[in-house]
């Protein structure tokens, strides 16, 4: 099996190697959008705000140009818009890295809880979901981060989270965000929003 696998990678090596850089790029430029749409399909199938994104693809749900432009003028903006955070949880699901923004809005749910026992409860799910070491969708902490969450679950409060909800906010700013802003799936959602890219 090793020495087929090996074969089948020294021939795809062999391919590639004769194609010229330009013509490689242009190649994996054409099957990434052909891939496009069946991934964003196969996405919305597996996707837990399938309903939002079902009414995103629906004419009278549809977000309007002006809030595709808004979306790409900041991170902040996008998220405040539903469509364009479902669109968001779309892109990071295909990245692999959905948990940075499952974790994200959790604090934003987190901090608007005010009874005690609720603050408690969702804290220590917040922490087993994604801060715990080898947690179901950890996301990326350092250990004193992690720490000094670990402290506070005996007394939370609604600022408990707060420096990794930053951390991990800024993360997808500066590398998520913008690799959404100018993949095709944006690209698709403005020609929509434009009334283009449709299939009549």
């Amino acid at each position: 099996m090793r020495e087929s696998l090996a074969f089948v990678s020294s021939q795809n090596m062999a391919f590639t190697d004769s194609m010229k850089p330009t013509e490689l790029s242009t190649d994996k430029k054409g099957i990434q959008r052909k891939n496009w749409r069946n991934k964003i399909r196969f996405l919305l199938k597996s996707n837990s705000s399938q309903s939002i994104v079902h009414q995103m693809k629906n004419r009278s749900y549809r977000p309007t140009a002006d809030d595709t432009h808004q979306w790409a003028q900041s991170l902040d903006k996008l998220l405040s818009h539903k469509y364009g955070k479902a669109a968001f949880c779309i892109f990071l699901k295909s990245e692999f890295c959905e948990e940075n923004i499952e974790f994200w809005t959790a604090c934003e749910d987190f901090r608007t809880l005010t009874s005690h026992k609720e603050l408690a409860s969702k804290a220590n799910s917040i922490y087993e979901e994604f801060i715990k070491s080898e947690a179901p969708k950890e996301i990326n902490l350092d250990f004193h981060a992690k720490n000094a969450i670990a402290q506070s679950l005996h007394e939370p409060n609604s600022d408990s989270f707060l420096a990794a909800q930053r951390k991990v906010y800024s993360l997808m700013e500066n590398n998520s965000y913008p690799r959404f802003i100018y993949s095709d799936l944006y690209k698709e959602l403005c020609a929509a929003a434009r009334g283009r890219g449709q299939a009549h």
